[in-house]
């Protein structure tokens, strides 16, 4: 993708959760190529965070907060607006997983239940919610919610996993319906090359193995489908499915 600077998106503020590194870390980069001013979070990675922001092409700034806890999601909102002054794009991307085979129920523990729905629905939720009365006075105000095709499909890292993403994806729906004129819109990607990924090398290899497209998505395909969600000025409700035709096969 091309890292020229534009001014497309000058004069928009975005809060991009989960930045500081792959889904996240694309989308912040590309938003502040954009020209929009670009808040940088994470809940641990505070580094890397705060390398990302200081590497964007316009104003940013990095916010620590762990969008699990109600005010610790709030915080991140009302920092972005003291500094910023407004709020036109959310991009939820924040999220939590870990590998739970689906036919062992007992493995997939009450913990990691929990703490899968803390974050990916719950946080979400929160912060979609507190968002929404500054969302509401953008011009163009805009959530993209970064859910799964193991929203779409009985697939995914965990059972519970699974789970959470198809509540997000038909939260989008929902906030789409309700929530005008703000535009709320979903990318669901299948397997994607991050980070958090890295020794899934088995699961990328059956992906490439069945995919019409024969690899894992990249971060850089995720984050083409936000922009364009975001430049489709009559595109709500919609969920993007970005997996190289792996739901066509599974």
């Amino acid at each position: 993708m091309s890292s020229e600077v534009n001014n497309e998106m000058k004069g928009k503020v975005a809060i991009v959760t989960g930045s500081s590194s792959g889904i996240g870390q694309e989308i912040a980069q590309r938003l502040s190529n954009l020209g929009a001013t670009v808040v940088v979070n994470s809940a641990t990675s505070v580094a890397e965070g705060q390398l990302v922001a200081k590497s964007l092409a316009n104003d940013s700034l990095y916010v620590q907060a762990d969008i699990s806890n109600k005010e610790s999601g709030q915080n991140l909102i009302d920092t972005t607006l003291k500094a910023f002054g407004q709020l036109d794009i959310l991009i939820n991307n924040a999220g939590w997983t870990t590998l739970v085979a689906h036919h062992d129920l007992d493995a997939l523990t009450d913990d990691i239940f929990a703490k899968t729905f803390d974050v990916n629905v719950f946080g979400t939720w929160w912060l979609t919610k507190a968002a929404m009365p500054h969302l509401k006075k953008s011009s163009d105000g805009n959530v993209v919610n970064i859910t799964s095709i193991a929203g779409v499909r009985p697939v995914g890292s965990s059972i519970a996993y699974a789970m959470t993403k198809a509540a997000l994806n038909h939260m989008t729906l929902l906030l789409a319906k309700s929530c005008g004129p703000v535009r709320i819109n979903a990318v669901a990607p299948g397997l994607v090359e991050t980070p958090w990924t890295r020794d899934w090398q088995a699961q990328h290899d059956n992906v490439a193995r069945v995919a019409p497209l024969k690899r894992s998505a990249t971060p850089q395909d995720c984050a083409e489908a936000t922009i364009s969600l975001l430049r489709n000025k009559y595109a709500t409700g919609q969920i993007f499915v970005v997996d190289g035709g792996l739901t066509l096969v599974i």
